[in-house]
């Protein structure tokens, strides 16, 4: 089946209400059709997530914006001008006419134009918008390739368009437009200095009044190992002494591996880094060790989007947990 036919059969699948495994330039999302809610409510039954979670839809152009959202402002128009395409998501007062249970029965919704090619002639050809939270169980790592979707939820989800590794390797930055002052709830692919440049000064994590938004609870994007993000010389010092008590130890060190250390490698620049993040967790949570040390990057505003994903990463991960 070539790329067109491919998307032909994914058109048909989302026109019947069905949810599909779709490719991003950030991650794989799990993709339904965003104006019909029984679609949705079969992304929050596979994925195994919370309803009152919101999820974010996804458009084709920055000229949908008033489709979904109410009084758009002309943040929402810079930014979207600036980066979409691209890995940002706007949070903005929503239209009457979109579903609840998209939002989380709040009165805002996420919006994103995807960079990936795939999606982008996919959500043309669809004319719709498209609920894509990404494609794994709720609360685990994330997947950047059509595998990790087909490993993850078998025959629920028989059709996964296969667009490549992700590029990003990370989800989108969320930025909520919907109060007096622009905030950065997720940090991700645009950095906060790329989005002042555009708008001006914007606060950085949850205010009283901000809404809910995806991927920002403290425990998510968890391998099901038990895992502790450590400096280098802790993490050594630690996998020392869990090997001496007969514990099998999986790394994931920057730049190389400390002495007799087993596991894998990351880059030391952080986007490279972000790109294989989530596919070096989930080949180390495979392996079966008792316990999985991550080195912790360097305390830089480049590395802030990897920080938040290892942080929430270590606050999730559980042993021998199936549940969502």
């Amino acid at each position: 089946m070539n790329a067109n036919e491919a998307i032909d059969a994914a058109i048909e699948a989302l026109r019947r209400g069905e949810v599909i495994g779709l490719p991003t330039e950030t991650v794989y999302g799990l993709a339904a059709d965003a104006g019909n809610t029984a679609a949705v409510l079969r992304i929050f039954a596979i994925k195994g997530r919370p309803a009152d979670h919101p999820l974010i839809v996804h458009i084709a152009e920055a000229e949908a914006l008033a489709h979904w959202a109410l009084n758009v402002p002309a943040t929402a128009h810079r930014l979207a001008e600036a980066f979409w395409p691209g890995p940002l998501t706007l949070i903005l007062r929503k239209q009457a006419s979109v579903p609840d249970v998209v939002t989380g029965g709040q009165d805002t919704v996420g919006l994103r134009c995807p960079a990936h090619p795939l999606a982008r002639d996919l959500l043309r050809r669809f004319g719709g918008g498209l609920a894509a939270p990404s494609a794994n169980r709720f609360g685990r790592i994330s997947p950047t390739s059509a595998q990790h979707v087909r490993d993850e939820f078998g025959a629920a989800v028989p059709l996964v368009l296969d667009g490549g590794d992700s590029d990003v390797g990370i989800e989108s930055t969320i930025v909520d437009l919907s109060g007096e002052t622009p905030r950065i709830l997720r940090p991700g692919g645009i950095s906060r200095e790329q989005i002042e440049q555009v708008i001006g000064p914007v606060a950085v994590g949850s205010g009283a009044h901000s809404p809910r938004a995806s991927g920002t609870l403290e425990a998510h994007y968890a391998p099901r190992t038990p895992m502790l993000l450590l400096a280098r010389d802790a993490l050594e010092r630690e996998a020392g002494q869990q090997r001496a008590f007969g514990k099998r130890v999986g790394l994931l060190a920057i730049g190389a591996l400390p002495e007799d250390g087993d596991g894998l490698v990351l880059p030391v620049d952080a986007r490279a880094y972000a790109h294989g993040l989530y596919a070096a967790l989930r080949l180390l949570d495979a392996r079966g060790d008792n316990l999985l040390l991550v080195e912790r990057p360097p305390d830089t505003e480049a590395w802030l989007a990897v920080h938040d994903r290892l942080r929430r990463a270590a606050a999730g991960a559980s042993p021998d947990d199936d549940a969502p």
